[in-house]
């Protein structure tokens, strides 16, 4: 048997992590063993065992391969085969017929971060400016924790995350990193072996990750801002404040010590039920500990108060000075760090700015016809939907599938597999997975630029993204340079005119390292703001984050870090708190189709702590029903007594049909715009919780 050929990759998934691969190509159509380079110093020959297992999801044998017109009612899963040809004419026929009718901003193309590569990604968006159709505003993921880190910093970068290695002291603050970004994980494994040092983690269940840890603070969600408050109280109090240090580079630390001088541990204590001891213990730990790195996940932000969380943890870094050392300070994304120029790729030139740009996380709203939804302009019929499965994925699913089952909305889906979003499509275009098309990507976990070329060819007819935007282009009569151009021309242009050398130079190195200098990353030249101070008070209508305009009740926000009690608190008629946490073995709603995937996670169950599960009746296993005002979910129940009383959990983006009622879980959630820009708060669910009725 001749040996598989190994070719280097990079994860394009939706983590931080971004890893870079090694994957055995196995012939012309099939690759075989993933596992992570070695010589690539974040990756580190580190990868999740979902993506090590990814020849399941090239090769699965339910993979879309050929275009389909839906053939029976929306839903229904009734397709038959068309051609590229015939296919591609019909979407544009609907395209041309709703803009005659409604204007070109009755046009949706819909997408988000199912492919992290950024021409395969955001090439959507050089049709959608050329065309005139509506803009997206991309709310669901990023939004809040990006605001309030930016708020304190005035940029998103800090400290390379590889310094977790010269740490004392590693908090995973508000993430599973075990789940979703194992290399967190094992770096900070790493230096425990190597330095001796502690791990913190913050939580709001015993995960993965918690289990690792050292010290384990597991809170009740949305309460992460009062542990900050009361860690700053203890650095104040007991002298570790670093005072020269913010005299400097921040902006009122007098006010700050005024403020959390009542944030004690106790009254801490009450807000987050941790018990007193571990607070103190917390924050001696970080005021004796200089190089302290404050690893900061998007978990803990996915509450109403959110934004403001993070920028309480961020804050603590400040007060204590921990910014600089080396394996010090609080690190939450690198994204500043690229400064990439994505003109070409996204058709920047051809942006109209008075277009309007709709909140994809209030999907179900606009389809529906919500007047305020549509920022008062015409109803939306007609989509391109990639890179994402709203149908599972956004909030308010019930909404959401009473819009796509309307008559009169046409929808093009361009997907791997029959998701519950592409069973709604009119007509539903087979795409390719990474090895099958070039790209290239950034790490927001790290500071690499890393490439992922073309390995194999693609199953029956698959396209790329690229591809299809290129053929749209043509029949609808889009001009402009970037539809000429193929992937690789691409890439190459956007590096050399980011100043980041060739296609040609980076295909020769896999990857290439952006980490700014440790002055920079450190802010040791001053943080992002005009005089280069840290903000303990911005002003939150001018953080410069992912904004359309300030939204959610921002004008209440606190001035200082504090905690902000605006998150879905639990009443009598909805006793329960719920957060719907990721999964290790699916990553959003990729991966569950795999069979090791499945295998892994079993079914959709809820954590239930024994003490609530006992007098409502509930066993381990029962049939529960997961109830609010937006509607109802079936699950089995599973006791567990690493949650707090009141708390529910329940992990991973399971197909809806993988629950008895058919309900997936983001039935639950809600739409609302967290302040303030928006985002949607899908760890911050009131609901009732009871056995189910039998089955009929």
């Amino acid at each position: 048997m001749t040996k598989p050929l190994t070719r280097r990759s990079a994860c394009p998934h939706d983590c931080p992590s971004t890893c870079a691969l090694e994957i055995d190509v196995v012939d012309s159509g099939t690759i075989g063993r993933v596992r992570g380079a070695k010589d690539n110093a974040y990756t580190d020959g580190v990868i999740c065992a979902k993506v090590a297992r990814y020849a399941e999801r090239t090769n699965h044998p339910d993979r879309l391969t050929r275009p389909l017109v839906q053939t029976g009612p929306k839903g229904s899963g009734q397709f038959a085969e068309i051609g590229w040809d015939e296919a591609l004419d019909r979407v544009v026929e609907a395209f041309v017929a709703a803009e005659a009718e409604f204007g070109a901003q009755s046009v949706y193309p819909y997408n988000y971060a199912g492919t992290m590569g950024l021409v395969q990604r955001d090439g959507i968006h050089r049709l959608r400016h050329v065309k005139g159709y509506s803009r997206q505003f991309d709310t669901i993921c990023t939004n809040p924790a990006w605001t309030g880190f930016i708020a304190g910093t005035g940029r998103l970068a800090g400290p390379d995350p590889r310094e977790i290695d010269s740490s004392d002291c590693v908090v995973i603050w508000g993430t599973n990193a075990a789940a979703t970004q194992i290399n967190v994980l094992t770096h900070a494994v790493a230096a425990r072996k190597s330095r001796g040092a502690t791990i913190v983690a913050v939580d709001v269940y015993e995960t993965e990750t918690v289990k690792q840890a050292d010290l384990k603070l597991i809170l009740r969600p949305g309460t992460d801002a009062a542990l900050a408050c009361a860690v700053m109280h203890v650095l104040f109090r007991d002298g570790y404040a670093d005072r020269a240090y913010m005299a400097k580079f921040a902006d009122c630390p007098d006010e700050l010590e005024a403020h959390v001088a009542n944030r004690s541990p106790d009254w801490a204590a009450s807000v987050t039920g941790l018990a007193v001891e571990d607070i103190e213990a917390f924050a001696k730990l970080v005021g004796t500990t200089n190089r302290t790195y404050l690893r900061l996940g998007y978990g803990f932000t996915r509450q109403r108060n959110g934004a403001i969380a993070m920028h309480a943890a961020a804050s603590i870094a400040t007060v204590a000075g921990l910014w600089q050392y080396e394996g010090g300070g609080a690190f939450h994304n690198n994204g500043a760090i690229y400064e990439l120029n994505m003109a070409m790729v996204t058709g920047a030139d051809a942006v109209d700015h008075t277009t309007r740009r709709l909140d994809q996380s209030r999907l179900g709203a606009i389809l529906t016809g919500d007047e305020d939804a549509l920022l008062g302009g015409p109803p939306v019929k007609a989509m391109l939907i990639q890179n994402t499965n709203p149908v599972s994925v956004c909030p308010e699913q019930e909404l959401v599938k009473r819009g796509f089952a309307r008559d009169d909305l046409f929808v093009c889906v361009h997907e791997q597999f029959m998701t519950e979003t592409a069973r709604m499509a009119d007509i539903l275009l087979p795409a390719t997975m990474f090895v099958e098309h070039d790209d290239i990507y950034k790490g927001g976990g790290h500071q690499y630029l890393l490439l992922g070329p073309k390995l194999v060819e693609a199953p029956g007819d698959c396209r790329s993204n690229h591809e299809v935007h290129v053929e749209l282009a043509k029949r609808l009569g889009a001009e402009h340079k970037g539809f000429g151009m193929s992937e690789r021309e691409h890439i190459d242009w956007m590096l050399r005119n980011s100043g980041r050398g060739s296609l040609a130079e980076l295909e020769a190195a896999g990857w290439i390292d952006c980490q700014p200098p440790f002055e920079k990353a450190h802010y040791l030249d001053g943080f992002a703001y005009p005089d280069g101070k840290f903000r303990f008070k911005p002003d939150w209508t001018k953080v410069k984050a992912n904004n359309n305009g300030p939204m959610g009740p921002w004008e209440a926000i606190p001035a200082l870090p504090d905690q902000w009690d605006v998150i879905d608190a639990a009443t009598d008629a909805h006793p329960f708190r719920l957060v719907t946490a990721p999964a290790r073995s699916f990553l959003n709603s990729t991966f569950n189709e795999t069979p090791g995937s499945l295998k892994k996670e079993g079914h959709p169950t809820v954590f239930v702590h024994p003490e609530d599960a006992g007098p409502l009746g509930i066993g381990e296993g029962m049939r529960v029903r997961l109830a609010n005002d937006q509607g109802a979910v079936v699950v089995r129940a599973r006791l567990f007594d690493g949650i707090r009383r009141g708390v529910v959990v329940s992990e991973g983006l399971w197909p809806n049909e993988a629950f008895e009622d058919g309900q997936g879980i983001n039935t639950l959630t809600s739409a609302e715009p967290i302040a303030p820009y928006g985002g949607v708060a899908f760890h911050d669910t009131r609901i009732s919780l009871a056995p189910a009725q039998p089955l009929a």
